[in-house]
């Protein structure tokens, strides 16, 4: 299925956001796709603790600011934009919820796009909230997402000359590279990437080759890559296969573990958005 309604979030005004809605507008053009911008006025006022003797006046003044910071960022993507020419289709609109509901209202307005575009959750500047969108986009919405880094370095994801497609039999492995078919199908190459594959399994005699197989018979050009864990970290021999291959796109899985056990111990998803230098297309 292609890629028609592609939806965007923001949560902050800063140096970054022209650049990134410019390359999310990009490639929403390159592939004739409607992009929707939310701008997001966060209040973080906590509903369960106690504001005495002046509460009611604070909570009103946390609201009252969630509300402006949501209207300057609605007129900021707004100029951004309108500066890409009328071949862009596009909406904005602005919402304001606290942190607590940031879930409910977000997943609500990504429930019916087909991709999400978004930005790097980590990082300085970033706060909670970016995370949040990501994991709402990644849980709540079923669609995948795809996260752009600050910088582009000449990267087209929309027509991609190389793709590393990470793939370990998982469930988000699969619906990673299902979800991605639209631009694996673009791209001159696809790398089924494979790092230590199990010695016992389903594919231990043709690691990868199943999903290679039904990749060509979508008509993708795609060969298998199988490479041994030469780092401690498997995101540290992915990250550095990726640079060697001078990918333009990383597809792969989502939080195979837990998002706490991912907070605390580290995991493949966060190691590699938080060091991320190309576009990542990520699927749970």
């Amino acid at each position: 299925m292609a890629y028609k309604s592609i939806v965007t979030v923001a949560s902050a005004v800063s140096d970054q956001l022209p650049a990134f809605l410019d390359r999310a507008g990009r490639f929403a053009q390159a592939i004739d796709a409607h992009l929707d911008a939310l701008a997001l006025g966060v209040d973080r006022t906590q509903i369960g603790y106690s504001y005495v003797g002046t509460g009611a006046v604070f909570l009103q003044i946390a609201t009252d600011k969630a509300e402006a910071d949501a209207r300057a960022l609605e007129s900021a993507m707004k100029s951004a934009l309108t500066k890409q020419g009328p071949t862009l289709r596009w909406a904005c609109e602005a919402a304001v919820t606290q942190l607590g509901a940031l879930t409910e209202l977000v997943s609500s307005r990504l429930r019916f796009s087909d991709l999400v575009i978004l930005g790097l959750p980590y990082g300085p500047g970033r706060g909670a909230e970016e995370e949040a969108v990501l994991e709402t986009a990644l849980f709540d919405s079923a669609a995948p997402v795809l996260i752009l880094p600050d910088t582009d370095n000449g990267r087209d994801a929309a027509q991609p000359k190389h793709v590393v497609l990470a793939w370990n039999q998982s469930r988000e492995a699969l619906a990673a590279a299902r979800a991605a078919m639209p631009l694996l199908q673009q791209a001159k190459m696809v790398s089924v990437t494979v790092i230590d594959p199990p010695t016992h399994g389903p594919e231990r005699s043709d690691p990868g080759g199943p999903l290679c197989q039904m990749l060509v018979r979508h008509g993708v050009r795609a060969e298998v890559m199988v490479l041994a864990k030469t780092t401690p970290r498997v995101s540290e021999t992915l990250a550095r296969h990726v640079r060697d291959q001078d990918a333009d796109l990383l597809v792969m899985g989502a939080y195979g573990h837990s998002r706490f056990r991912e907070f605390l111990m580290g995991g493949a998803t966060r190691d590699m958005l938080e060091h991320a230098s190309i576009p990542v297309l990520m699927a749970h």
